[in-house]
């Protein structure tokens, strides 16, 4: 059985072409891009091995068993009915929301989503012959973010034919509660607008809550929805990439599939089989992951409110990523650029994730708790040279 000690020990990943590491000096601690410093479950690990020992690569079929196995999952772990046949297997999410717009979006017209948002979708308007069309959702005074829905109503009536939702929410945190999903739902009703939900992290959420898919509350929001899950995050396998659109909707999901446009390949065969492990065998790990990550959640939470002034934290309620606010600081240029000169600590640059993201910066705790103690106390470090230094 593993435990939580596995997650305690530290990896060495300089030197395995992991982009994470390889970014900055040898000095640096990266913090930055989602990806966990945590082996994989050893039940995709043995599965992987036992592919390779086969010793033959051919081109691959879909296992028979495979759309089973994910449906088991999602029946069991978002309380969501789906036939077999809704799922459509990619290479990734990033893939995913691409197709979608392309598929189901209207060149020409808008596409809502919610800065500020996991970077890659922001480009998304500009590859599908879209305007962008943000509406940006609001911090309060505890670093909660709420949803404008009287601008979320604005900008849907603006020529509008399609919504990107993230869900958990990337980079601020937030789970969506079903309230919250029912009001974006009757507005993507009302102005007839395609949902396409990146919910990669729906696996990890905090404090007993279960994910709610926005396609799963109503049969007419699901009819104009492509869900895109993965296990990607979820098992930290990213290198082996897989993901699965779920699409109830036979001719929403036919033109999913005609965006391909013999551009987009089909799943390899090593993916198969690591997404069929961790979805099989892979939720004792995951269970104890959540764990975990909670206690690096929390603690990552306390450090930065009573040891790193001028920074503070959104509240987390999914993802392993800390959205800090760093804008009482003052600076005169980025927080990556301050924490990675002055501290050492490789964080993404909050601008990066459009409107709302200036003066910000997100920070990765997927790591042994040794390396995240070791991170931000560079950073307060960081922080109190340049108070006695001003």
């Amino acid at each position: 059985m593993e435990s939580d000690s596995d997650f305690e020990q530290l990896i060495e990943r300089r030197g395995t072409d992991s982009i994470k590491w390889a970014l900055f000096d040898e000095d640096v601690l990266p913090m930055w891009v989602a990806d966990m410093d945590f082996r994989a479950p050893q039940a995709v690990i043995t599965a992987l091995q036992q592919r390779v020992e086969h010793g033959v690569f051919g081109y691959p079929h879909e296992p028979p068993h495979l759309r089973d196995v994910v449906v088991d999952w999602i029946a069991r772990h978002y309380n969501w009915a789906v036939q077999p046949d809704a799922l459509v297997f990619l290479p990734n999410v990033a893939v995913g929301f691409n197709l979608a717009i392309q598929a189901g979006g209207k060149p020409g017209s808008g596409l809502l989503f919610q800065p500020p948002i996991y970077f890659p979708i922001l480009d998304v308007p500009k590859h599908a012959g879209l305007e962008a069309r943000p509406s940006e959702l609001v911090r309060g005074e505890d670093g909660h973010y709420e949803i404008d829905y009287d601008d979320v109503e604005r900008v849907a009536g603006e020529r509008c034919s399609a919504f990107i939702l993230c869900n958990p929410h990337n980079p601020v945190g937030r789970v969506f509660c079903l309230e919250e999903l029912e009001k974006l739902g009757e507005t993507c009703l009302r102005h007839d607008l395609l949902i396409c939900s990146d919910e990669i992290h729906a696996d990890l959420v905090y404090d007993g809550r279960c994910h709610i898919p926005i396609a799963s509350i109503d049969p007419e929001i699901a009819a104009r929805t492509i869900t895109l899950i993965a296990p990607n995050k979820t098992f930290n396998v990213a290198g082996i990439s897989c993901a699965i659109a779920v699409v109830p909707n036979s001719e929403l999901r036919q033109r999913l599939e005609e965006a391909r446009r013999g551009i987009v390949p089909h799943v390899g065969i090593m993916s198969y089989v690591m997404t069929d492990a961790a979805y099989r065998h892979g939720e004792q790990w995951l269970s104890q992951l959540i764990a975990y990550l909670g206690k690096n959640r929390s603690f990552a939470e306390e450090f930065v409110r009573d040891q790193l002034p001028g920074v503070r934290v959104a509240p987390i309620e999914g993802t392993y990523l800390a959205w800090l606010d760093c804008r009482d600081l003052g600076l005169e240029e980025s927080p990556r650029a301050f924490f990675l000169r002055e501290a050492r600590v490789g964080l993404n640059d909050g601008a990066r994730f459009g409107l709302g993201g200036e003066g910000f910066a997100r920070l990765n705790f997927a790591t042994p708790r040794s390396n995240l103690l070791d991170g931000l106390q560079r950073m307060r470090r960081a922080l109190l040279l340049r108070e006695e230094n001003t």
